[in-house]
């Protein structure tokens, strides 16, 4: 077996057996700022933030922070959607020596606090509004937590907008305490002098806790590295054709709270000196007019932005000429969306492959060809892939054969936080193992066939839920589909699919979409039953969510079985 397949085409523009070397992640910010100080940074509704203020507020925040405490061994949790306050406390924390602790403005107050508890967070950034306030002071009062940093969400608007929003839009602030916990945003961004500098060691020093898997029961950190983070922002470079410094136009629709954003858009955004344009969150027409305004350059988002750009009336008259790169991660990418987005746009969506253990990208489709739709392409630049028996990790498995896909390299983390036992499960001699299930062809594009822990067991076959999501997505009708596994009292399981269609009014029924799937699928594979949906949950970042579905059908199982 060829040990490194992928050398035989691999990016003729790219090394892949190079090394990097880590540097502080806050100087993805001061080398920007001093190379390009009047670029702007982020236009946030319309209010633009030149690179060289927003370097001068994130000394400000960074000196403010060291004044109450921030250093080194000092967890900084910030609680907020995309807003210009985020990148200022991001980088603040870090050059104050801190590590950045990040939460989604979606979590229960319990999940919060079971995040707080476990990655012991010392400190939390928020704003005003009612979305976010009343529930992270409770957990300020309930928790660990000493202090509570708020800034105003309307200080961060332009005039007037800032003034309406006051008028107009009151009932979305929160009235704020202003007790013992609280701290005041501007009042670290009016400190004065520069920031102590603090003694970064870039491949121990953690710059950022990511939780994962923390929506049931406890959170486990990820511990990503200033190395790790700041090596996957020039990895993202390197892979990229004709990216330039200075020049890049990039929307920030996707949340800066989850690894795909802040690594992606936020940092390689920053490195690159480019324009971030700033959106609290993906909303379908505004982002509409934001491509049609400003022809953003680089685009990264998830199947379901790709999706509803695809179907909008206006899709063909914004003008996406100016695109150089679209990538597509947080999900697979359905190869029939891909297919559809070049024929109709002249568009590649390039997928790619990450997770929060990885910083998170470490592999993509090249962008000097034709994508391979259904792949999730070569590894990174310096990232080694392997795949392994998924019952002994130690057995590497030959070309073409399906086992758990694991990584090594630069961005992988350095483990979990405060959880010894599952790091040494996930970490064996340098591989990462990721639980995806999937395979490696003869030229090193590795496959994704599924999640180990989203296989379906039906009857003792093994059945693997995209295998059977890409099968309906051949339909024309069909805008999404997931497949999960629902308990049955004779083959154990068996696979279950929701969908929701393009056009509501669609005469598609049960019958009809089955027949259509039959001669696509093993007969063990073919879900016992279709149920259609108006809409499918959706995660944080908008890839769609099997677990709230799992719940419905585990409760109407229970259900039945206290009936019969």
């Amino acid at each position: 077996m060829t040990q490194h397949p992928w050398l035989s085409t691999y990016p003729k523009h790219v090394e892949w057996d190079q090394t990097f070397t880590g540097k502080p992640l806050y100087t993805l910010l001061e080398d920007a700022a001093g190379a390009y100080p009047d670029n702007i940074a982020y236009d946030f509704m319309g209010k633009e933030t030149a690179y060289r203020d927003l370097l001068g507020q994130v000394n400000r925040m960074a000196r403010g922070l060291q004044n109450i405490g921030v250093g080194k061994g000092v967890h900084v949790g910030i609680f907020m959607p995309n807003c210009p306050q985020f990148a200022v406390a991001y980088f603040g924390i870090l050059k104050a020596g801190g590590t950045v602790v990040n939460y989604s403005p979606l979590y229960s107050e319990q999940e919060l606090i079971n995040q707080v508890e476990d990655t012991e967070t010392d400190m939390m950034i928020t704003l005003d509004l009612e979305a976010l306030y009343p529930i992270i002071r409770r957990v300020t009062q309930k928790s660990r937590l000493k202090h509570l940093v708020v800034d105003s969400f309307s200080g961060a608007l332009p005039f007037p907008k800032n003034m309406l929003f006051k008028l107009l839009k009151g009932k979305m602030i929160s009235h704020v305490v202003k007790d013992d916990s609280y701290v005041d945003f501007q009042g670290l961004l009016s400190s004065k002098g520069q920031p102590d500098p603090v003694d970064i060691n870039v491949l121990e020093d953690v710059a950022v806790i990511q939780c994962t898997g923390g929506t049931t029961g406890i959170p486990k950190g990820a511990m990503l590295t200033h190395a790790n983070i700041y090596i996957n922002v020039l990895q993202l470079e390197l892979w990229a054709t004709d990216l330039k410094r200075g020049e890049e136009v990039i929307p920030g629709f996707l949340p800066f709270f989850h690894v795909f954003a802040m690594t992606v858009v936020m940092n390689l955004g920053i490195h690159l000196a480019g324009k971030v344009v700033i959106m609290p969150k993906f909303e379908l027409n505004a982002a509409m007019k934001m491509i049609k305004k400003y022809k953003p350059t680089l685009f990264a988002g998830v199947p379901t932005m790709f999706t509803a750009m695809l179907n909008h009336k206006d899709v063909m008259n914004v003008g996406m000429d100016n695109l150089k790169m679209c990538m597509s991660g947080g999900a697979p990418l359905p190869v029939e969306l891909g297919q559809a987005f070049k024929n109709k746009l002249g568009l590649t969506i390039s997928e790619g492959y990450g997770l929060t253990e990885t910083s998170p990208v470490c592999a993509s489709n090249p962008y000097d060809r034709e994508t391979r739709y259904g792949s999730i392409g070569l590894p990174m630049p310096g990232t080694e892939i392997v795949i392994v028996d998924r019952k002994d990790s130690s057995k590497v498995l030959p070309l073409g054969e399906k086992g758990e896909i694991c990584v090594r390299g630069p961005q992988v983390m350095k483990g979990y936080w405060n959880h010894p036992e599952a790091t040494a499960e996930s970490l064996i001699d340098g591989l990462f193992r990721t639980g995806d299930v999937g395979y490696m062809d003869d030229e090193g594009f590795t496959f994704i066939i599924d999640r180990d822990k989203d296989l379906i067991l039906v009857g003792g076959f093994n059945v693997y839920p995209r295998v059977v999501e890409e099968a309906i997505y051949e339909h024309p009708a069909v805008h999404e589909v997931t497949v999960i596994g629902v308990k049955d009292d004779y083959l154990g399981e068996r696979p279950k699919a929701f969908v929701a269609l393009k056009n509501p009014d669609e005469d598609l029924n049960e019958d009809e979409l089955m027949a259509f799937i039959r001669d696509k699928l093993g007969k063990h594979e073919r879900p016992r039953e279709i149920e259609f949906r108006a809409e499918l949950p959706k995660t944080m970042i908008g890839k769609l969510s099997k677990k709230e579905l799992v719940a419905e059908e585990n409760e109407k199982y229970e259900r039945q079985k206290q009936q019969a």
